[in-house]
């Protein structure tokens, strides 16, 4: 599976962004069972959660820190993923990964089998 993540950009705290995040799998299907994973990762920080989505279901998960702010979609005719972003702040600035984890749900980045390239996201005050 490759995914190609996109949308990231300079923005003022409380501004939007959207990110996306494409999945060309070999097989050109995602499986029900598979979940996928935005994280995040601050300069001179570990690379933490973020969202989440079940691709089949489409159920959805989010880190307290962005809950209520980021929403998460995807859209399974395009093999894509979104990362809504509103109400951004200071502290949201860093380089956002979508990832797969073929076995489920998973909130840790070991977990994941399948990563996209990254992109920045900055958030000024």
């Amino acid at each position: 599976v490759q995914l190609q993540a996109s949308g990231g950009g300079l923005a003022q705290a409380g501004d939007s962004l959207r990110l996306s995040c494409a999945a060309s799998a070999a097989s050109g299907r995602m499986f029900s069972s598979w979940v996928v994973g935005w994280f995040r990762q601050a300069p001179g920080k570990e690379r933490e959660f973020v969202a989440a989505i079940r691709w089949g279901v489409g159920r959805t998960y989010y880190a307290d820190s962005v809950k209520g702010r980021f929403a998460i979609s995807r859209d399974s005719a395009k093999n894509t993923v979104y990362l809504q972003m509103n109400s951004l702040k200071t502290e949201d600035t860093a380089v956002y990964y979508c990832a797969v984890n073929r076995n489920g749900l998973s909130y840790a980045e070991v977990e994941y089998n399948y990563w996209g390239q990254g992109t920045q996201v900055t958030v000024s005050s």
